[in-house]
């Protein structure tokens, strides 16, 4: 016998509900009861399809309004004091207050930090702790899902819960902790906590709790494999207590193999995605799957223990090789107590449903290209069928198989993927390919005499709103209700109006606003060989984001100038400095579906050449400085140290190949956001950018302590305006931020920045935002710049 079990799946909905649900909440429009009654009925549609898939065991607690961890930190109560709440169940105004700011007459709470969750493009609400925090049962929601879907449906799901040990770990000092503080001296009084969760499922009737504890799969002290101990020695002292199953996912656990087969434990989860790969296909480091089948083959299996072989892929679309899993499978059976087939992760990073997109071809997708492709629903699929020859043997999903078999050949021989002029142009790229004619001192002279920009210099990301009729605009076009005419004309009155309020407000280099781009990836993908795209299938990256990523299935090349026409009739609108907006190869890698039957690096360099052939048009169209965005280059980083070399080594490399083709009097401009990039200041300098501009204000600007440490030659503009929020920061607000990056940096190297970019914001509060960031550059610039 085996069982089947998803990890977690999508909680969005097929047509976005939760997103327009909150929206509207935040906006007044939905009440609390009516976004309550939306997130129920996706979750009572979700478990239903899950249960007439077949899947024996079924998630409860992977939906949210916001974010798992967010969810975790109102359930323990680890509420930050200036939120203003006052003990019991957290309410839902102080849940989104921490993740979005509140700035009412009577309170002005900034927003809690937002980082990456691992090496994905989905974004967590940071915990922030100290040593006076206090842990209390603080919501019901496990229960009540999990009682809703007894009441519902008759389903004994599975409750997720964030572990207790990743929920520390991931977590922050809150302001004015001491350095010495360590989360994991708050792992007694949590575990209390998390006890009477567990306890009270149990009364309920729950059969089996899961823990993620995904910080494992990266390389850990011996005090947090202890702690990993504890906790479950402890909790597994709960009387009347469900079976406790403990995931990790994203890459090969380690160390912590033997912790988790030696704890009183019911279940382990494990990811093996890779097992079923080509060797040299992708790099090592993504074959954490190899990894953790070998911890079990050669050191002890999991005898008295489940094992959930995370064996179908929960973050791309390709579909499973079912004859190649079902080999790993059957090797893994005989070294457990129980094998469960199961998703490598929670399904929420992929989009739900292939089958919401247009036949026969609709938005690119054809029937070729799709055939090779599984999302949420199909990758449920695929666990039903694993499990069913797993039990039955081949013969009983012969034709599944035989499907699998045929387009896992049609992919294999398509000439559609290779084209032998983007490798060969690849194969003769040389270190010089990717240096910069000049060190930067001597490039900043030259362009500082032809910028002419004073001291702070004030500028944005690039994108400023995108209203309602913008994104009419687009589907009119989308939809053939405009010419392309009409259109262009719509987008170029856009870009008046934001150049002509860029000048009003005084920034001193803009941006023409993008207004004709529907998303940073998919835009310039759209342009590219080597894409495909789809209409319907949305992605969480956080919140109420929701995106679409492109699917990368061929060798990609730009046939065409992508952004010039654009720029230049901004450009022809002012005097003052235009910058060219595009997003680097990495970005672009990171934020895709990328295909799997080649190392990412060649994809990343096919597409550093690609954005290569951008910038040399970009600047024989005369515009002066060129913003190659690489908000994901942290993202990327490998969980295991071992691998980070590796990475950096093309990461880096094929940003410079990207930007490395201009003259010296041409600035780059670059952008990162919310990582942790305190480890890699070294590699950014290595990206050799004449500009950074990095997240900070969300942040408080904590990248000061590494940047004191390391120093950083290079100019830098540390974000002072947190843009994922509605609040409006005032202009002392952001000058004192500047003042701290001033204290650290040298006046002349800094300049003035929002944290991100502006497609989201409301034109009221990003017209409020940047004039007080202006006025804050001009106060610095009085305050810090001698007079001539």
């Amino acid at each position: 016998m085996a069982l089947s079990n998803v990890a977690g799946f999508p909680r969005i909905g097929r047509n976005r509900e939760l997103k327009f649900a909150t929206e509207g909440h935040w906006r007044g429009e939905t009440s609390a009861e009516e976004l309550a009654a939306t997130g129920k009925a996706i979750r009572v549609e979700n478990w239903k399809l899950m249960q007439d898939a077949g899947i024996d065991l079924i998630p409860s607690n992977d939906f949210s309004h916001y974010d798992q961890v967010l969810d975790a930190i109102a359930l323990v109560g680890a509420v930050p004091e200036r939120y203003g709440w006052d003990g019991g169940d957290v309410d839902l105004d102080t849940y989104f207050a921490m993740a979005r700011g509140r700035q009412t007459d009577a309170l002005d709470a900034t927003a809690q930090e937002m980082t990456k969750w691992f090496d994905t493009n989905y974004h967590y609400i940071v915990p922030e702790l100290g040593p006076g925090t206090q842990f209390s049962l603080s919501s019901s929601k496990p229960f009540d899902e999990h009682a809703e879907a007894m009441e519902e449906l008759g389903i004994d799901t599975v409750p997720v819960l964030i572990g207790p040990v990743s929920f520390l770990l991931l977590s922050k000092p809150a302001d004015g902790v001491s350095d010495d503080f360590n989360a994991l001296d708050l792992l007694e009084s949590l575990v209390e906590v998390y006890g009477e969760v567990i306890e009270r499922l149990a009364e309920q009737g729950a059969t089996w709790v899961q823990l993620d504890e995904p910080c494992f799969v990266a390389d850990r002290a011996e005090r947090e494999l202890d702690a990993l101990r504890l906790a479950y020695e402890e909790l597994c002292k709960v009387r009347e207590r469900p079976r406790l199953l403990v995931k990790t996912y994203f890459d090969h656990v380690g160390a912590a193999y033997g912790v988790l087969r030696d704890l009183p434990i019911e279940g382990v989860g494990l990811d093996f995605t890779g097992v079923t790969h080509e060797e040299g296909a992708v790099p090592a480091h993504e074959h954490g799957g190899r990894h953790n089948a070998e911890f079990v083959a050669e050191h002890g299996g999991l005898d008295d223990q489940w094992l959930f072989a995370g064996i179908v892929d929960g973050r791309n679309v390709w579909i499973s090789h079912l004859e190649h899993s079902l080999d790993a499978l059957e090797g893994l059976r005989d070294r457990t107590a129980q094998l469960v087939v199961s998703t490598s992760c929670s399904l929420l990073h992929t989009p739900i449903d292939l089958d919401a997109e247009p036949a026969g071809g609709g938005a690119d997708l054809d029937d070729e290209t799709r055939s090779w492709m599984a999302f949420a629903v199909q990758k449920v699929g695929e666990v039903a069928t694993l499990a069913k020859g797993l039990a039955d043997g081949r013969g009983a999903i012969a034709e599944q198989l035989d499907a699998n078999d045929r387009a896992l050949d049609s992919r294999r021989e398509s000439s559609r993927s290779r084209n032998p002029e983007v490798r060969d142009r690849v194969e003769a790229l040389s270190e010089a390919d990717a240096r910069r004619d000049t060190a930067f001192p001597d490039r900043k002279q030259v362009q500082r005499q032809k910028l002419g920009l004073p001291s702070f210099p004030a500028t944005t990301i690039g994108s400023f709103p995108q209203t309602d009729e913008i994104r009419t605009a687009r589907r009119q076009l989308r939809q053939g209700e405009i010419q392309l005419a009409a259109y262009k004309e719509r987008m170029r009155a856009e870009i008046d109006r934001v150049v002509a309020f860029q000048e009003e407000v005084g920034l001193d280099v803009l941006v023409h606003g993008e207004p004709e781009r529907n998303d940073m990836v998919q835009y310039f993908g759209e342009q590219m060989l080597g894409f495909v795209f789809t209409e319907n299938a949305w992605v969480q990256s956080y919140g109420s984001r929701c995106v679409r990523p492109p699917i990368i299935f061929g060798d990609v090349s730009r046939p065409a100038p992508m952004t010039v026409e654009w720029i230049t009739y901004a450009q022809s609108k002012t005097e003052k400095p235009i910058k060219g907006m595009l997003t680097g190869p990495v970005t672009m890698l990171e934020w895709s579906f990328v295909r799997d039957d080649q190392p990412r690096s060649e994809t990343c360099e096919q597409l550093a050449l690609a954005i290569r052939d951008e910038v040399a048009d970009l600047e024989k169209a005369g515009i002066p400085i060129i913003h190659v965005d690489e908000p994901a280059i942290r993202e990327g980083l490998p969980l295991r140290r071992e691998h980070w070399d590796e990475y950096l080594r093309w990461a880096v490399y094929s940003f410079r190949v990207a930007t490395s083709v201009v003259r010296d009097d041409t600035q780059i401009q670059t952008h990162m956001c919310y990582s942790d990039f305190g480890d890699i200041l070294e590699q950014i300098q290595e990206m050799d950018a004449d500009v950074t501009l990095i997240e900070a204000a969300r942040s408080r600007m904590e990248l000061l302590h590494e940047w004191e440490k390391t120093g950083f030659a290079n100019d830098i503009g540390p974000g002072v305006y947190d843009i994922h929020s509605p609040r409006i920061p005032t202009a002392e607000e952001m000058a004192e931020l500047l003042g701290e990056a001033a204290r650290v940096l040298r006046p002349e190297q800094i300049w003035v920045t929002p944290d991100c970019g502006l497609k989201t914001r409301a034109w009221p509060e990003t017209e409020a935002s940047l004039r007080n960031m202006v006025q804050a550059a001009k106060q610095l610039r009085e305050e810090l710049v001698p007079a001539s």
